[in-house]
């Protein structure tokens, strides 16, 4: 039987985290066995679609390496892919008037007055009304007098009210439910279309989807689903239902956090090649301790029979680390390619940026850390001279201004202002006064800075600044030193 397994989200808006883990999942778990990956639109909720969401679908997947073999793009025979298309077809009426023929459901008239009297229950921590099947009882005359009437109606599953309905996840194993718990859930709305739940088992079954990954909030729904299966008599594909993503404090996930899309997070700057490794951990793990994986590496290596239960924590820091990691691992023109507009952002004197963006490349875990590493060399900061004692290096604020004042003719008669020429400059005077070598590399790279910590030495720095402004810088070096 060949893997066929679909990403069906619906276009409200940027992919949140959960949903691409979910769309990678079912990648992975149709490329490792050579099976086919499908894309279908689920937007027959109308109230609920975000004009130019499913741009960000197309432009996500594409981004992110899913290619999918079949879709609204490409057609493989199962179209249409987008779930009102569908629905012009009356694929869905279709089927509801199936299992209405077979006892399976029922046509429902109540209005809204007759819905809210009716009690409600609380289930999973939530309160609920539960349809009485009041209109179950009606007639078949009843019944075509009031649709000749135009009177509005839905369509409800009839549930049994007795027994109970099992179902198997690949994860969770068997899982049994009394049907007394199960709601008779709308199948088709009044307006005509199809509930979420009901054109979800239909297009599963007549795209011949064999595999359904879905987050474990969908567990509560699977018997209802697994009752349909059951009334039309069809096969069930593999559920596998994937634990819940939460923030460091074991919350859901929320849009708030900051980074609960994977918009949010490639506008934090980070790489979608690290986006995607990292989402990847969230919740299966390979069968040795590694955590670097490209897409490829990904598809050989991923069993879904190794994702966890237990929920998985979005850890930004961790993802951090990987970005740097992925970062440091590039080549340096794709690198640059995307450093040189943060970069911009914070220099706009004449200066080599290539130079500037080779300082920080294996500084930064996220490209929005360059700023905070180079905005000296836009123009000095003011600093306080407590930064020109150093224990290691046994520098204080006199020995520093001795040092500066020393070094400043020596550089203010050189030409060559080159990170070499500079070097050897300063080891010569290191050399003639038999000091270490941080007793001069530290004041000087103090004056033309003004920070504790950079992304390079003293000679790499003022071979960026240039003559003039390094010379600047340490005279002002000097000046607060005396002042002092």
């Amino acid at each position: 039987m060949k893997i066929r397994t679909r990403y069906a989200p619906s276009p409200t808006g940027k992919m949140h985290v959960g949903n691409l883990r979910s769309a990678l999942y079912e990648f992975l778990i149709a490329k490792h066995d050579g099976g086919d990956f499908m894309l279908r639109i689920e937007d027959t909720d109308q109230e609920r679609f975000v004009e130019g969401a499913v741009d960000i679908i197309y432009r996500t997947l594409e981004k992110t390496g899913l290619v999918h073999d079949e879709g609204p793009d490409k057609d493989g025979g199962y179209g249409p892919y987008v779930q009102s298309e569908r629905m012009k077809t009356g694929i869905y009426m279709k089927y509801a008037k199936e299992l209405i023929d077979k006892g399976e459901a029922y046509y429902c008239f109540c209005d809204k007055e007759r819905l809210d009297s009716l009690k409600t229950e609380v289930v999973e921590g939530k309160e609920i009304r539960i349809y009485d099947k009041h209109c179950l009882g009606l007639s078949k005359e009843e019944v075509e007098a009031n649709l000749k009437a135009g009177k509005p109606y839905v369509i409800r599953q009839n549930n049994p009210s007795e027994g109970s309905t099992t179902f198997h996840d690949e994860l969770y194993g068997d899982i049994t439910v009394e049907n007394a718990q199960l709601d008779d859930m709308i199948l088709i709305k009044s307006d005509g279309y199809p509930t979420y739940n009901f054109a979800n088992v239909v297009d599963d079954h007549t795209m011949n989807i064999t595999h359904v990954v879905r987050g474990n909030e969908y567990l509560s729904s699977s018997p209802k689903y697994q009752r349909l299966y059951d009334a039309f008599g069809w096969q069930s594909p593999v559920y596998v239902h994937l634990p819940l993503i939460t923030d460091e404090n074991h919350k859901k996930l929320a849009k708030r956090s900051g980074h609960a899309s994977f918009e949010d997070l490639i506008e934090q700057g980070f790489l979608t090649e690290a986006v995607v490794n990292y989402i990847a951990l969230l919740g299966w793990s390979p069968e040795d301790n590694r955590e670097i994986f490209t897409l490829d590496e990904l598809i050989k290596e991923f069993d879904y029979h190794r994702i966890s239960k237990s929920p998985a924590v979005f850890d930004i820091v961790k993802l951090r680390w990987m970005n740097g990691e992925y970062i440091k691992a590039m080549d340096f023109d794709a690198f640059y390619a995307i450093a040189e507009e943060y970069i911009r952002k914070v220099i706009t004197k004449p200066m080599d940026y290539r130079k500037i963006a080779a300082m920080v490349k294996t500084r930064i875990e996220v490209f929005p850390d360059i700023a905070g590493h180079i905005d000296f060399f836009q123009e000095l900061p003011e600093y306080d001279v407590a930064m020109y004692t150093h224990k290691k290096m046994k520098t204080d604020a006199a020995s520093s201004l001795a040092v500066l004042q020393d070094i400043l003719p020596i550089l203010e008669a050189q030409d060559d202002f080159s990170n070499d020429a500079l070097y050897q400059t300063l080891v010569g005077y290191v050399e003639k006064t038999g000091v270490k070598n941080g007793y001069v590399m530290w004041p000087v790279r103090t004056a033309v800075s003004g920070k504790q910590m950079t992304p390079a030495g003293a000679t790499e720095i003022m071979e960026v600044l240039g003559k003039e402004e390094s010379l600047s810088r340490i005279r002002k070096g000097i000046e607060l030193l005396k002042n002092a």
